[in-house]
């Protein structure tokens, strides 16, 4: 029995490879600083960086081996569709990151280089000036104020009745029984009006309180009593 092997390389040339993975490595590594540059949040990982380099030019070396071969094509999604990831992505905006290094992957593995080249000054543009100019920020501040009352009695009027002469809106969340039914905590969003300060809030609701805790989250720093 001979067995033979057939080599398909020649369907490509050396220079489509290194071309190729070049300009994908180039180009994901464009994507990974303006990932880096425009990061706000704390959630900030090398590793998903460098990750989105390693998923272009692997994107990029998939579409040299599919090429047009449609049965190539439906083999790597049968095989691809095996693969289960289980890390959670943080941030929507990750998501479009990804998608935006295979889509260039893509482009340069089937060798449209100027399309991908565009592409990418043409997106990481984008985002560059969306998050310079911040775009699409909603600047809307509210706080989170728990008053814990005695059960008995009607707190929950003189408690609004602060709420509506220091805040522009409020809501009342949640309202639940604690310390085995010997408190009531009540929790509201609120948008304090312009010149209104935390502590003014806490001293008129502790005047209430019957000597309780009322705390006034504000986003990041909690004023408390």
């Amino acid at each position: 029995m001979e067995i033979t092997f057939q080599d398909l390389s020649s369907t490509f040339s050396l220079g489509d490879i290194a071309a190729s993975l070049a300009l994908s490595f180039v180009l994901s590594a464009i994507i990974g600083w303006v990932y880096r540059a425009t990061h706000r949040n704390v959630s900030y990982s090398q590793s998903y960086v460098q990750t989105l380099i390693i998923l272009g030019m692997l994107i990029s070396l998939i579409m040299l081996v599919v090429g047009s071969n449609i049965a190539r094509a439906f083999a790597l999604v049968g095989a691809l569709s095996v693969v289960r990831f289980r890390n959670a992505i943080k941030e929507t905006r990750d998501v479009g990151f990804i998608f935006l290094v295979m889509g260039i992957g893509m482009a340069c593995g089937t060798r449209f280089y100027l399309l991908a080249v565009i592409a990418t000054v043409a997106i990481c543009l984008i985002i560059v000036v969306m998050d310079r100019f911040d775009w699409f920020a909603l600047n809307v501040q509210r706080q989170v104020v728990k008053v814990q009352v005695p059960p008995d009695g009607d707190h929950t009027q003189g408690i609004q009745d602060v709420l509506l002469r220091l805040t522009s809106e409020f809501e009342l969340v949640s309202m639940e029984s604690i310390r085995g039914g010997a408190l009531t905590e009540l929790m509201y969003t609120v948008r304090l009006k312009k010149g209104s300060e935390p502590g003014e809030l806490i001293a008129a609701l502790s005047e209430l309180t019957a000597g309780q805790r009322v705390t006034v989250l504000t986003g990041y720093d909690q004023t408390d009593l």
